[in-house]
């Protein structure tokens, strides 16, 4: 059975996408820690990162690298937390997080009710961020 994940990337459910290729997606969590909170996620239906093929999880994390800076620009944050953690869904996934503090890394302040329009927006910025950069993998929404 596909994860979310999978069903997400497919189109079979909404997502909020920054960035697509041939290896990967980046989408916005539906569940923020903070605005601008990002899911870099391999096409591939891998569950546990140690088990990814070392090129794309290299793949993986020079992508998180372009939308982290991308993050950076559009929130201006202290930094840009990067966190594998997968316990939450069975399909590799890197978490981007704009943060002030360690505190903005914590699942439990995660906003369960996030509304739509505030998580475009957060997109959208992260997208122009993109496209000023010249990225041309920048997904269209």
């Amino acid at each position: 059975m596909a994860t979310i994940f999978t069903r997400i990337i497919n189109g079979e459910l909404p997502g909020r996408f920054v960035w697509r290729d041939d290896q990967c997606v980046a989408f916005m969590s539906i569940n923020p820690l903070q605005p601008g909170h990002t899911l870099v996620v391999p096409v591939a239906e891998v569950d546990h990162w140690i088990d990814l093929d070392p090129d794309l999880l290299a793949h993986l994390v020079n992508v998180s690298h372009t939308i982290g800076h991308a993050i950076q620009g559009a929130f201006e944050p202290a930094k840009v937390g990067l966190m594998l953690a997968g316990l939450e869904v069975p399909h590799t996934h890197i978490h981007l997080v704009p943060i002030r503090g360690i505190h903005d890394l914590d699942f439990a302040n995660a906003d369960p009710d996030a509304a739509p329009d505030a998580i475009e927006e957060a997109a959208e910025r992260i997208r122009a961020e993109l496209r000023a950069a010249g990225h041309a993998e920048v997904a269209s929404s």
